[in-house]
């Protein structure tokens, strides 16, 4: 539960206005393994279900991990993606990770905390989650949102961190990431607008039946969609993007994920070949299987290599349809210039 209170006491506490929020959590795993998990930002859209994309700005770390990092991140708040700008402290010796919000996202004014990682006597860990806020204008309104998706997200979170570090060993047996790629003789601005117009890949991609496709904001996009199986099945799948025009990269997470499934993450990345005239567009592909989804979508005796094979077979088959379709609207619109 989170206690939310508002400091007056300004020798030993935040500016008045400031809300100050507690959430922790038990987890049975070694306290390093916890405290990985939140120093390793890479792995954040995999591990927390609310972020979306996490890319470090700038890093200065020493040989045993501690330092500062600043931080962009996306992240899903009242069913919207919002972006900010952090700065972390990372202490692998106490354990703790402090971070502080540099560029805030309206209603935030400010936001900060610290990540404790706690050894229990029982050889279990305890781990705290500390915020600290204020809403723009000290809005009442607005305190109350952004109070609300701190708690729901920090629930999420925690309990999401329990999990990961619980599987233990598992966890290399469940996440696999994977790509495909085509060499393509056109402009990385055609393959770009091919990837990042989906709203139009019924008309151009077999296996998408629908796709209904909602923009906030420039680059950051909502696709609800359904896929066709080739024994004619509907699939629905709903993602989040984050698109890069300016360095032709587009980021997504599914939020719907298939049953067997926990996470499914993923990249369109188009660069130069290294022959310095064609391009190199490559579907990243990074997947968590669900044990228990796995059992119950391919039967009690499935096993997590067989589940691999599968899904891997699947998106694959998708992501080079789709990169086919992108290298032939690139290079026929090339070939007519």
């Amino acid at each position: 539960m989170a206690t939310t209170v508002t400091s007056e006491t300004p020798d030993t506490a935040p500016l008045a206005g400031t809300h100050l929020t507690e959430h922790s959590i038990t987890v049975a795993a070694p306290p390093e393994a916890c405290y990985a998990l939140v120093a390793d930002v890479a792995s954040w859209p995999q591990v927390f279900g609310p972020t979306v994309h996490v890319e470090v700005v700038e890093e200065s770390r020493d040989a045993a991990g501690a330092g500062e990092q600043l931080l962009r991140i996306w992240a899903i708040a009242h069913e919207q993606v919002r972006t900010w700008t952090s700065r972390r402290t990372l202490d692998p010796h106490s354990r703790t990770v402090t971070f502080r919000q540099v560029v805030s996202a309206a209603p935030v004014a400010s936001m900060g905390g610290t990540w404790r990682i706690e050894s229990l006597e029982d050889g279990t860990t305890r781990v705290v989650l500390l915020h600290d806020y204020r809403a723009v204008g000290d809005d009442p309104e607005a305190e109350q949102l952004i109070e609300r998706a701190v708690d729901r997200n920090s629930v999420a979170e925690l309990a999401a961190l329990k999990n990961a570090a619980e599987l233990g060993e598992s966890a290399d047996e469940l996440q696999f990431t994977f790509s495909d790629s085509v060499t393509v003789a056109g402009a990385a601005g055609d393959v770009y607008a091919f990837l990042d117009r989906a709203d139009l890949w019924p008309e151009r991609l077999p296996h998408v039946a629908r796709l209904a496709l909602t923009e906030d904001e420039p680059g950051i996009q909502h696709m609800d969609m359904d896929t066709r199986s080739p024994d004619g099945s509907l699939h629905n799948t709903t993602s989040v993007r984050v698109c890069f025009e300016d360095r032709k990269e587009i980021v997504y997470k599914q939020l719907r994920v298939p049953v067997a499934m926990r996470v499914h993450t993923g990249r369109w990345t188009i660069e130069p070949s290294g022959d310095g005239e064609t391009l190199t567009v490559t579907s990243w592909h990074t997947v968590v299987l669900d044990p228990e989804g796995v059992r119950s979508a391919l039967g009690a005796d499935a096993t997590l290599a067989e589940a691999r094979a599968l899904v891997r077979k699947t998106l694959g088959t998708n992501s080079s349809t789709t990169l086919r379709h992108a290298k032939q609207f690139a290079e026929d619109l090339h070939a007519g210039t």
